[in-house]
């Protein structure tokens, strides 16, 4: 027996059986059930999407010999006929070669005749919006007023051909897309009977492809089981419709975050490396991007489809939400604007430059920011800075910024970059004078000193060279040193959040240890080591080396104490609000009820 493909196999033989549109199934049940029919029946929609499917099992219902119910009985001899295509009343026509008006007033010759052995003769015309104005000029009077005993059943995918005249003579059903969900649950359960192994990443990757057609959906998993010998894999059904991994979009985003332009570049040259889709690659990352925005707003919405909740909540704490809609926002035009480019890579390329040239600047401790140039960058600038000022000459041997300093309000989200660069300015301008009035941190930062001279006021040089203080105490000075000296880095996005999840168990001989939250470590990857290593550097003025560890943290990291000290900020706000003589009177007055959850401090 020859292979039959799978559209045809899994063709739905009764309402039941149908996956979606359930808008016109209800209808036509209630209008079969009810004895409520209508002549002429229009059904629309693209290709593939069960327009001559409902139209066949409406002509069972018709012509069922039990009887017209919405369930026909599928083994009459009407149904059968009708199911294998060889009913003499179901007139089944293609308008795409029938155009001429004789061939219409041909067909319509013998609509006075009574059926030979149905109960009604049935007319299906596919792809009506081809018939000729002729044709439709001839049509109209049988359509509007036929005999008892016929029924018109017209399929289009262009509805907007057909005359208006036609179109008020039918009762139109209009058929939607199919969303992947809904595709790839049918697949699941033609797979299973098919006894196909298959994972289920690969049917996603089908269910998109097909872009809300059932039909092209069982096409491509036809071409899919041949391509991958006899089952379905994500990596087979990825090259064989040259879609992206999703890995470098995932990388390309950290890099766009951290705001290092040759290492994006150096990503999209590995992905054409692969022949990646470009335009595909822009389809995927707005697609991560909006996934991005949905975790930063509702984190339990987060689809996980590919299983990768985990990585996109990540970047979601790693990125700002107003960097995130920018990054939308120019990758949507950036995929707009990707036919006019040379190349789909050139353009691919632009919307990524366009999301580090147009980032607005941020302060150093914000969440995610800082300049197009990078960690590396904005950690130049930082000594720069801090060059200028005696008393911020180097870390070593000088005292780290003050906590106060360290936990320094950062910039309102919305406000104008010209504020933030003010707000900057006078804060290097205020900086020597506040560390002047207020005194030396009572624990020395735990950063070795280095080959440097002493600084004016510094501690005698045996009292420099002192081993580092070992155990609890060491560990509790360096947690406090690198909580004050990760907000002086001016690292950015990714690399930024992986520092404040990470606590500083040693630093010896320029050799920084560290350990992060293993509950933060989704994103973490060697690079990430490098460029914390170059920030130190910059800022240090030396040579120094870097191991990060993942694990428990021994000691509070910078984000643990932040928040840790939110949380106290909030408690004191809860008490002093519940302590708020006025607002009891108003509670007991009305007898209302105080909201905790939606008392949310100032920042300080």
């Amino acid at each position: 027996m020859s292979y039959q493909v799978l559209a045809r196999k899994w063709r739905p033989k009764s309402f039941r059986e149908m996956v979606g549109q359930e808008h016109v199934l209800r209808a036509l049940i209630n209008a079969l059930d009810h004895d409520r029919l209508h002549h002429a029946y229009l059904f629309t929609g693209t290709r593939g999407v069960g327009k001559t499917t409902i139209a066949r099992i409406l002509a069972k219902c018709l012509n069922c010999e039990q009887g017209v119910s919405s369930e026909p009985c599928g083994e009459c001899g009407s149904c059968l006929e009708i199911a294998e295509g060889r009913s003499v009343d179901l007139l089944e026509v293609d308008a795409a070669s029938r155009t001429k008006v004789e061939d219409t007033r041909e067909l319509l010759e013998n609509v006075q005749y009574a059926p030979t052995r149905s109960r009604y003769k049935i007319y299906l015309i596919d792809e009506v919006h081809m018939l000729s104005t002729s044709s439709f000029n001839a049509l109209l009077k049988t359509l509007e007023e036929p005999p008892p005993h016929v029924k018109f059943l017209l399929a289009t995918t262009d509805p907007q051909k057909l005359p208006a005249t036609v179109l008020s003579r039918c009762l139109q059903f209009n058929l939607k897309n199919m969303p992947p969900e809904q595709i790839v649950g049918h697949l699941e359960s033609i797979l299973g009977q098919e006894m196909i192994s298959f994972e289920t990443p690969a049917l996603w990757l089908l269910g998109r492809a097909a872009a809300g057609s059932m039909r092209d959906a069982l096409s491509l998993t036809d071409q899919a089981i041949a391509f991958g010998s006899g089952k379905l894999t994500e990596a087979e059904v990825r090259s064989m419709l040259g879609s992206v991994d999703l890995g470098f979009i995932y990388e390309l985003l950290e890099e766009v975050a951290g705001g290092d332009a040759a290492s994006v570049l150096a990503v999209v040259a590995r992905m054409g490396e692969h022949g990646a889709d470009f335009d595909n690659s822009a389809e995927e990352l707005i697609s991560l991007l909006h996934r991005i925005a949905v975790a930063q707003v509702v984190p339990d919405a987060v689809d996980n489809t590919w299983g990768d909740a985990e990585r996109v909540a990540a970047l979601a704490a790693a990125i700002t939400a107003e960097d995130a809609q920018l990054y939308y926002q120019v990758a949507i035009n950036g995929k707009r604007d990707m036919a006019l480019a040379p190349e789909p890579r050139v353009g691919f390329e632009m919307s990524l430059l366009r999301m580090l040239a147009f980032r607005p600047a941020q302060e150093t401790a914000a969440p995610a920011g800082g300049s197009p140039g990078g960690a590396a960058t904005r950690a130049g600038e930082v000594a720069a800075d801090a060059k200028k000022s005696p008393e911020a000459s180097r870390l070593n041997p000088r005292p780290a910024p003050s906590p106060a300093q360290a936990l320094a309000k950062p910039a309102p989200a919305g406000e104008r970059v010209e504020a933030r660069v003010q707000e900057r300015t006078e804060a290097r301008v205020e900086a020597p004078a506040a560390q002047r009035r207020e005194p030396p941190p009572a624990t020395a930062p735990s950063v070795p000193p280095g080959p440097a001279a002493p600084a004016p006021g510094a501690a005698s040089e045996p009292a420099r060279e002192q081993p580092a203080a070992s155990g609890a105490a060491a560990a509790k000075a360096d947690s406090g040193d690198w909580i004050t000296l990760v907000e002086a880095l001016g690292l950015v996005g990714v690399v930024q959040s992986i520092a404040h999840n990470m606590a500083l168990v040693s630093a010896e001989h320029d050799r920084f240890q560290f350990v992060l939250d293993a509950e933060n470590a989704a994103l973490f990857n060697p690079s990430h080591e490098d460029k914390l290593r170059l920030a130190l550097q910059n800022y240090l003025e030396r040579e120094v080396s870097v191991s990060i560890e993942v694990g428990d943290p021994p000691v509070e990291t910078p984000a643990m104490r932040r928040a840790r000290l939110k949380q106290a900020r909030r408690q004191q706000a809860v008490t002093e609000i519940e302590n708020d003589e006025r607002l009891r009177a108003l509670m007991a007055r009305f007898d209302g009820k105080l909201d905790v959850g939606s008392i949310a401090p100032r920042e300080p």
